[in-house]
């Protein structure tokens, strides 16, 4: 395990138009160099849109395809989600996209009831934990930071992250619950949001963050349209949990899916 090279990616969204979207992400990211892993935002390819009937995209298509020539392309992993649709389902899914090419998935948990995301998706029942090395490291997607549970650490994973099209009006939750999963969990914490306006007029104020393993905000992408490069310290996060060891005072708990 070494220290971790992260680049967060915080930009406005195209409404519906993948193309563009997908030019766009790969203009943003080809300067970035000696990274090991570049965060994109929820739903990048269209905003959050609940019009799954026309913007869900056929799993392992387009941007899948796009997504493993840029892991290739700048040998660093790529994740965001996007509006995906698989076995006669539509999901808002995570794609987590190796330099090798190779993939892991995760499909959303925690669909949001107010936009109507019940109605347009199905929702993920396992969580994610992949390795990226010697991290491990456990994707998830907006409205899953509002759920403790889901994101409790059971001593599996030390980089929590979530990708967001999370509004501006709801902006200080956003704020205190990156840094609330991060203090409980004793993990690095990142929120990769987006900026602008969307299809359905919500404005997003970004305020893309990383939190260290004890809840302090060391990067803060504010509204600006931007990317932060960081590396992560093991030293730090090591260092955390010796002196602090929380985690194993947790209730031991099985959850029921």
């Amino acid at each position: 395990m070494r220290d971790l090279n992260i680049a967060l990616v915080q930009t406005q969204l195209h409404w519906h138009d993948a193309a563009t979207n997908r030019q766009h992400f790969a203009d943003k990211v080809a300067g970035i160099q000696d990274t090991d892993l570049i965060i994109l935002p929820e739903m990048f390819t269209t905003g959050f849109t609940m019009d799954s009937a026309t913007q869900a995209e056929p799993a392992e298509t387009q941007t899948l395809e796009w997504m493993q020539a840029l892991a290739v392309r700048q040998q660093a992993v790529i994740t965001g989600s996007v509006s995906t649709s698989h076995a006669g389902n539509c999901v808002n899914r995570l794609y987590w996209v190796r330099p090798d090419g190779t993939y892991s998935s995760y499909d959303k948990r925690h669909l949001f009831a107010m936009a109507g995301e019940h109605h347009a998706y199905s929702a993920g029942r396992q969580r994610l934990i992949v390795e990226l090395h010697g991290w491990r490291i456990c994707p998830l997607i907006c409205y899953d930071l509002r759920f403790p549970v889901w994101s409790r650490n059971k001593d599996d994973y030390d980089l929590l992250v979530y990708v967001a099209n999370w509004p501006d009006k709801r902006r200080r939750h956003w704020i205190n619950l990156l840094t609330a999963r991060a203090i409980e969990n004793q993990c690095w914490c990142i929120g990769v949001n987006r900026i602008g306006t969307d299809g359905n007029r919500h404005h997003y104020a970004g305020d893309s963050l990383v939190c260290d393993p004890l809840g302090d905000i060391v990067a803060d992408a504010g509204d600006h349209d931007t990317v932060i490069k960081l590396s992560l310290s093991r030293e730090m996060l090591q260092q955390t949990r010796k002196q602090l060891p929380f985690l194993r005072d947790a209730d031991n708990f099985q959850l029921l899916t």
